[in-house]
């Protein structure tokens, strides 16, 4: 057990290193180009920090291990808005940008109820790893012509986004992605090696231990975004690599397992419907007031507590199961819903009446 967790610890220092610096040199090289921040975070730094995502998920698919693959998707999504959004928030209120409410938010969820659809025949072939790959492509095409429509924007206020010299950038990348190659191959070793002495399926480690260790390098970016003031890119990130994970780490793992990736009956039972379920969830709080504030920052960490005592509880068998059922279902839920629809309410009330005033 030793050996595989220092596999998974190594592999995870060595993947969120090199994440970081093919974030810092490909975002350096953006801005150099007059790309504004927001559509760094949804572009450059989105597909950047979901780099370990399709590093460990294409190696995942290649050495047969399609629940690791999927699983680690799906619940790095799940992780990015519960845990990250929530702890942003949580740190200082988020002022939502009304480009994200009006189109990239509604991709994010495009993206997620497609997911659902095409593997409710258990799994992606080939044609839905290229409608996928495909998607993400245009997706990103879109964005880089709203960055030159919109020009040079507002410089960031990050001093880790100024350009520098072309050719260290450059090394950066290059060394950044040799970086996630290894580190992946190393952590997708150590994990299956613990799945395996523990007892447990490689579903849940990659919904859980996988999951969250891919998704640090978002953790480090939206949570040093918000600290320094850059909000579009705290939660543009967020945004941006959800739509990424599914679009081109799914797509991309498809199409190297060569359409045989396949998703079991208890991920589609419970946790791709939760993905769906937490996407939809950011249309009411991101549009109310244009604001993610620190009450629903706690509903959002609050969930994914939740969420992970869920699947913990579930794969033991524990008596205490029905118990948490009760409350999620009974009290938290219900809560959560009644709550987000009159404070969304409220909002669209005091927003009308401050334009009729």
């Amino acid at each position: 057990m030793l050996l595989n967790l220092g596999q998974l610890a190594i592999g995870l220092v060595v993947v969120t290193f090199g994440a970081s610096w093919l974030v810092k040199g490909a975002s350096r090289v953006a801005l150099r180009f007059g790309i504004p921040p927001l559509i760094i975070g949804l572009t450059v730094v989105a597909f950047g920090t979901s780099a370990p995502e399709l590093a460990v998920s294409i190696t995942s698919a290649l050495a047969g291990q399609s629940d690791l693959a999927v699983a680690n998707v799906v619940g790095s999504n799940i992780f990015n808005v519960l845990f990250i959004l929530g702890l942003s928030a949580l740190i200082t209120p988020l002022v939502v940008h009304q480009q994200l409410v009006r189109m990239d938010l509604p991709v994010m969820i495009g993206m997620s109820m497609l997911l659902y659809v095409l593997t409710l025949d258990g799994g992606l072939d080939l044609v839905d790893s290229v409608l996928l790959v495909g998607l993400i492509v245009g997706y990103t095409i879109f964005l880089l012509r709203e960055a030159r429509r919109q020009g040079a924007g507002a410089e960031s206020k990050d001093a880790t986004l100024v350009p520098g010299k072309l050719p260290l950038n450059i090394a950066l990348l290059v060394v950044g992605l040799v970086a996630l190659v290894f580190g992946s191959n190393v952590m997708v070793t150590g994990a299956v090696g613990l799945a395996r002495l523990l007892g447990v399926s490689e579903a849940v480690i990659g919904l859980t231990i996988v999951a969250a260790g891919t998704s640090l390098p978002e953790v480090a970016t939206s949570v040093t975004a918000a600290i320094k003031g850059e909000r579009d890119i705290a939660i543009g990130n967020v945004v941006g690599s959800n739509i990424f994970n599914i679009g081109s780490v799914l797509g991309f793992s498809g199409l190297a397992s060569l359409g045989t990736l396949t998703i079991s009956p208890a991920m589609m039972a419970l946790d791709v419907p939760v993905m769906l379920a937490v996407s939809m969830l950011c249309l009411p709080f991101f549009r109310t007031g244009y604001q993610l504030t620190r009450l629903n920052g706690a509903a959002l960490m609050a969930g994914q507590v939740g969420y992970v005592a869920w699947l913990v509880l579930t794969e033991q068998r524990s008596p205490a199961l029905p118990v948490l059922q009760f409350i999620v279902v009974r009290g938290f839920l219900p809560a959560l819903i009644i709550g987000t629809v009159v404070v969304m309410v409220k909002g669209l009330r005091d927003e009308k009446a401050a334009l009729k005033a």
